[in-house]
């Protein structure tokens, strides 16, 4: 390599934040890179947060969200601000990661403007368009424009070879996600929210955007029949910003002694959460490559999920959003010690912690 090549990372989302940041880090400790790190700000509060914990400083910053902003809107928006600094910046690659619109349009962009594109967590599939949405739509696209694609199981090597990508494209790395939450989780943080350490913690997330309306009233009153019915349990919910999540669960659930509302968690005091939680209910994608890893079992309000291996591993299980078959499912990890022990076997089928270490290396011999 003659000179440094510039290595344009990006990300939008409090998740790509996590997952980026340490591939951000081995790359700024290459001699042969120069790193430019752009944040489209997305989700604002939430990227930042994450961003402050690995003492990562965006070069550039797009501040590109708005109140109650459409995906149109956002899409648009998020195009024409790439463009312009792709054409400013003239980076030799541009890496981003997942699937959200900010990786979507990235990829799209550097399509247009002849930049190579990595796809960062690559070939997760669920192989319908409305679950999850836009996700799965993002997911394709970007993947269908990249140069690498770096997937973290041999099942998605395995989506992207059926849809005729070429294997010498497609690199097994892990995911990114575990060389982060290893990180964080060697450490204890503090947790400032008042739990009675007498009960069975059940963390809980939901904000996904296809679940919004009547299944997320199912989902939250399953939560209180599981607390009106387990007195030893507390249920502990940072609840997401949108409106759709937030004014359906402090009507629900707001009320109850046992269920703790909050803001949404700064990602070490989450991974705290998770490490003190007896039990998981969730529509992320990321805690079901977390919680598992560390040993707790994942209940999936989902119907579908592009991250089957820890479903095949017996350490996640699909519930939807069925009010009886949440109820039905939390209740027998509550009340059946051995079913428990089935699914907290701390087993991740999604790396090893060495995945950003992986992407480093093919990038290094391929510039």
């Amino acid at each position: 390599m003659s000179q440094a090549k510039h290595i344009l990372c990006i990300v939008g989302t409090r998740p790509e934040g996590i997952k980026m940041a340490p591939l951000i880090k081995a790359l700024k400790r290459e001699p042969w890179a120069r790193v430019t790190v752009l944040a489209t700000a997305q989700h604002r509060d939430l990227l930042d947060q994450v961003l402050s914990l690995f003492d990562i400083r965006p070069d550039v910053d797009l501040d590109i969200m708005r109140p109650n902003q459409t995906l149109p809107e956002l899409t648009a928006r998020l195009i024409t601000a790439l463009d312009n600094k792709f054409a400013e910046l003239a980076p030799d690659v541009v890496l981003a990661q997942g699937d959200t619109t900010t990786v979507m349009t990235a990829a799209l962009v550097a399509f247009y403007r002849r930049i190579a594109f990595g796809h960062v967590e690559a070939g997760l599939r669920t192989h319908d368009l409305d679950n999850p949405f836009p996700e799965e739509m993002n997911r394709v696209v970007a993947g269908h424009l990249a140069r690498w694609h770096f997937v973290p199981t041999e099942r998605s090597r395995q989506n992207l070879l059926r849809e005729g990508i070429a294997d010498t494209a497609v690199h097994v790395t892990g995911n990114t996600v575990i060389d982060a939450l290893l990180e964080v989780a060697a450490s204890d943080w503090p947790l400032d929210i008042p739990l009675d350490p007498s009960k069975r913690l059940v963390l809980v997330t939901a904000h996904r955007r296809e679940n919004f309306g009547e299944p997320f009233r199912a989902v939250c009153r399953a939560i209180r029949i599981l607390v009106d019915r387990h007195e030893d349990i507390e249920v502990l919910y940072p609840v997401h910003p949108n409106p759709n999540v937030s004014a359906t669960a402090r009507e629900l659930l707001g009320d109850h002694p046992r269920i703790r509302l909050c803001a949404p968690l700064d990602y070490a005091p989450f991974v705290e959460a998770q490490k003190r939680a007896y039990l998981i209910l969730t529509d992320s994608g990321g805690v079901q490559e977390e919680a598992p890893a560390l040993g707790k079992p994942v209940l999936v309000l989902r119907t579908e999920t592009e991250r089957p291996e820890a479903v095949d591993e017996g350490v996640v299980r699909l519930v939807g959003t069925d009010q009886a078959r949440i109820v039905e499912e939390a209740s027998r990890l509550l009340d059946d010690e051995e079913a428990y022990r089935a699914m907290a076997r701390g087993v991740s089928p999604y790396g090893d912690g060495e995945a950003s270490r992986r992407i480093v290396e093919v990038l290094r011999g391929e510039l």
